[in-house]
């Protein structure tokens, strides 16, 4: 049976406890690391939140978002780690699972350091699209200035993390982001309260935080190395040749994260247009995405990791119980954040800005929040598999079709409904329909994989 019915979601789970603990084993690191991620974001907002006015809050806004469209443009180097890691370990190829966290690794720098070298057409450029008032402007400018330096050690922590989850050493994951999340948060405090900074201060701290982090993720690697056989050779890494599945794969996911990148970029730039207090509640709203997406990402890296195993050992009967009860533990987490959301959600409102005017903004369009775990749980965990199987050229696919046929309509069509359009509820609209689109292309694919025998012949 392919079909992911929510009857065998929730019945499955009960005869397979071994595999219950397998899944939570690789979900529960992420789940409690990606807990101080919107934790990160959260100090980050709140400490220029409390600066008494807008302008710095919607600085961070705007530096944030360039940075999260630019650096996980390359987000490829965890997506296509974690999958070929998985499916190498699957098969047991030792050599193979040490190649690809070097080559990742190198990759990762590379592309870093040539950020850093054209660092100030593409701050221009970003800023431009952004557009920001002229009170944001000098200072998202000066942000995106200082936090470019951190390229080389988030895209080295993207590899790192990525084969971490390969290798279902999950922990390995947790302690970097702990360790990355908590120097943030102290480095802004003490940038920001110590050395009277602004939003300069904010993105110098996170910085230095990603390097502490990255050396420390550097250090559990090579222990874990010591868990498997073999060695690799220098021309592996020196050669092209090497890294053309690290790039077939990461093509796709490259125009696929780009065009999901550009959707947050478009919506972060919508909001500037409306004003720096639209602008404002809408950054600290997306912090409440960051939250879904990090507390329901356990699972879907859990996926990844034992469907990617599974699939490498040509095991079906494993690979769809994975899915099963994976599914099964994200939807009821999913169900508790809207129950969250839904009692407390303009207390966190209130946590993150004491600007009365965003507080305000931000309650009027809190609803939407409140149903985004529901609509995200599916296209999560089905990138998961995508993801695990390195059936990466669909998700290019349904991506573009979404974006194209679905977003950037919906979005065009709100905006002329009545004699002013919905405004920014037609914007939080566009993206809650991007969400389903992305969660019925997805299934759609799955299901013709699954019978036309794409991953699993003859079986």
């Amino acid at each position: 049976m392919s079909k992911l019915s929510l009857n065998s979601i929730f019945c499955a789970h009960r005869a397979n406890a071994p595999l219950n603990r397998k899944i939570w084993h690789m979900a529960w690191p992420p789940m409690i690391s990606n807990i101080t991620t919107p934790l990160l974001g959260l100090v980050d907002t709140a400490v220029v939140g409390h600066l008494g006015t807008a302008t710095h809050l919607g600085a961070v806004a705007i530096g944030a978002s360039v940075f999260s469209f630019l650096f996980w443009a390359f987000g490829f180097l965890r997506m296509g780690s974690t999958g070929l890691t998985a499916q190498a370990l699957g098969q047991g190829d030792d050599r193979r699972v040490r190649e690809l966290l070097l080559q990742s690794i190198l990759m990762g720098v590379f592309i870093g350091l040539m950020l850093i070298l054209f660092r100030a057409p593409l701050i221009d450029l970003f800023i431009h699209l952004m557009a920001p008032s002229a009170d944001v402007e000098p200072w998202a400018r000066i942000y995106c200035e200082a936090r470019i330096f951190s390229a080389p050690a988030v895209l080295a922590g993207y590899a790192l993390m990525g084969w971490f989850f390969g290798v279902q050493y999950s922990k390995g994951a947790l302690w970097m982001l702990l360790v990355i999340n908590v120097a943030n948060m102290a480095l802004d405090y003490f940038a920001v309260y110590g050395l009277g900074m602004a939003s300069d201060g904010v993105a110098w701290a996170t910085v230095f935080a990603h390097y502490i982090g990255v050396t420390v993720a550097g250090v559990l690697a090579w222990h874990k190395l010591k868990g498997f056989s073999g060695h690799v050779p220098m021309r592996a890494l020196a050669q092209w040749r090497e890294y053309v599945a690290l790039v077939q794969v990461n093509r796709y996911l490259f125009v696929r994260t780009i065009l999901l990148l550009l959707v947050m970029l478009f919506f972060t730039a919508q909001g500037a247009r409306q004003g720096d207090s639209i602008l404002a509640a809408n950054a600290v709203l997306l912090t409440f995405l960051m939250i879904i997406s990090n507390a329901l990402d356990g699972f879907a890296f859990s996926v990844e990791a034992l469907c990617g195993e599974y699939y490498g050992r040509k095991d079906k009967a494993n690979f769809k119980k994975v899915i099963q009860l994976s599914t099964y533990w994200a939807l009821l987490a999913a169900l508790i954040l809207m129950f969250i959301f839904w009692l407390f959600g303009n207390q966190i409102i209130g946590l993150l800005t004491n600007v009365q005017s965003v507080r305000d903004d931000a309650a009027l369009y809190l609803p939407w929040l409140v149903f985004f775990p529901l609509l995200g749980i599916w296209s999560f965990m089905l990138d998961g598999i995508f993801i695990g199987t390195t059936s990466v050229k669909q998700m290019q696919n349904t991506m573009i079709i979404c974006v194209v046929g679905v977003f950037f309509p919906v979005w065009y069509f709100s905006q002329h409904l009545g004699d002013e359009g919905l405004g920014n509820h037609g914007l939080w609209l566009s993206l809650a329909v991007l969400f389903i689109a992305r969660a019925v292309t997805l299934y759609w694919c799955y299901l013709q994989n699954m019978k036309k025998g794409v991953w699993f012949k003859n079986q």
